[in-house]
């Protein structure tokens, strides 16, 4: 009997991962945001080689301000607007993706962003899920399997929800899984989006809220109350409904947070991004371990993988020296993540009964 693998980041690579919220525009390559760009004409990036120009997307990400962040976004989705390059970039996501060891992943972008150069919204849903087999079969033959899936996002400052709404039901079966809602939360609530989320509900469609990141406890409510949404995108500021007046023991939680955790509303929680974006003032501060401890259902998620210079593997690695997790933390992390996923429940158990939970046995030791 060996005993467990080491808690560094080259065995967390091997950890077989499930990831619910990254956004396929945070996490393109440097070069191919430059390859992109000479092809296509676009002339407005920051710097002209790779490496700088990943360390400027870090650094202006850095800002402590959520709608700073967003702005950095402008130069991934310029690049990716023909069918070449919503191809290329939802490739090599999965190939990326499995090369860390992530096993299944929902990625998330938002199709109405993709039109400038003629594009139709089924046009780009299209070329971004071919694009994802393409990279499923590439990773395949480098031995590693994933499965991935795609949320279709729509702009909570635009008007297009009901159009996406209806876009993710029309590819529900053709690679789409589920429904989303991003872009700056002040002063656009969840609750601009009703129609949306009321089509989605009458067809029996999943969807997650950007929620409780950058604004408060309102709007973790309004997503959940008014909204119904399955899961919240980020959610930390459900502790904004959580006094731990003592030790854990004594926690007190808010009318919020007690249907958060009794329902299981799964969090996707972004560690390194949430601190770029200032909803927590630092790593050691952020409240995933508090939320773990009183038995949230916490995920550990990527966000954007460019914008934060990050992988899952180098997320779990954070967690683990901040909190001194073990290798049954992290297997419970990605379970809870696996239970949520917005695939057919059999397919679920199958990937954790078959790939997570051996795959964690031989770590364990």
């Amino acid at each position: 009997m060996t005993g467990p693998a080491p808690l560094d980041l080259a065995s967390i690579r091997r950890a077989p991962k499930a990831l619910l919220h990254d956004h396929l525009d945070g996490g393109l390559r440097p070069a191919t945001v430059l390859e992109l760009a000479a092809d296509s004409g676009y002339d407005e990036l920051p710097a002209s080689d790779a490496e700088s120009l990943g360390a400027w997307f870090r650094d202006a990400a850095d800002s402590g301000s959520l709608e700073r962040y967003l702005e950095t976004f402008a130069h991934t989705v310029a690049v990716m607007q023909t069918p070449e390059g919503l191809r290329r970039v939802a490739r090599e996501c999965a190939i990326d993706l499995a090369a860390d060891g992530v096993v299944y992943a929902e990625v998330r972008f938002a199709p109405e962003q993709h039109l400038e150069e003629g594009l139709t919204l089924d046009e780009v849903v299209e070329h971004t899920i071919e694009g994802f087999r393409e990279g499923e079969a590439i990773a395949a033959e480098q031995g590693n399997i994933i499965r991935v899936t795609c949320l279709l996002t729509a702009m909570r400052h635009a008007a297009r929800s009901r159009e996406i709404a209806e876009l993710t039901v029309r590819f529900r079966d053709r690679g789409v899984a589920g429904f989303d809602i991003a872009g700056a939360e002040a002063g656009f609530p969840p609750t601009r989006h009703l129609d949306a989320f009321e089509y989605l509900r009458v067809n029996h469609a999943h969807f997650t809220i950007h929620a409780g990141e950058a604004f408060g406890l309102p709007s973790i409510h309004e997503a959940l109350a008014f909204c119904g949404c399955d899961r919240l995108g980020h959610g930390v500021r459900i502790t904004d409904d959580i006094s731990v007046p003592g030790g854990i023991e004594d926690a007190e939680l808010g009318l919020v947070a007690n249907y958060v955790r009794d329902m299981r509303v799964p969090l996707e929680l972004c560690p390194s991004s949430n601190v770029q974006t200032g909803a927590v003032p630092s790593l050691d501060k952020h409240p995933f371990d508090l939320l773990a401890r009183l038995r949230f259902r916490v995920t550990v998620n990527t966000d954007n993988r460019l914008m934060s210079d990050t992988t899952m593997s180098e997320e779990m690695l954070k967690l683990v020296d901040t909190f001194g997790y073990g290798w049954s933390d992290l297997e419970r992390f990605t379970i809870n993540a696996m239970k949520s996923a917005f695939i057919p429940f059999p397919d679920r158990l199958k990937i954790i009964d078959e790939v997570i939970k051996p795959g964690y046995a031989v770590l364990l030791g």
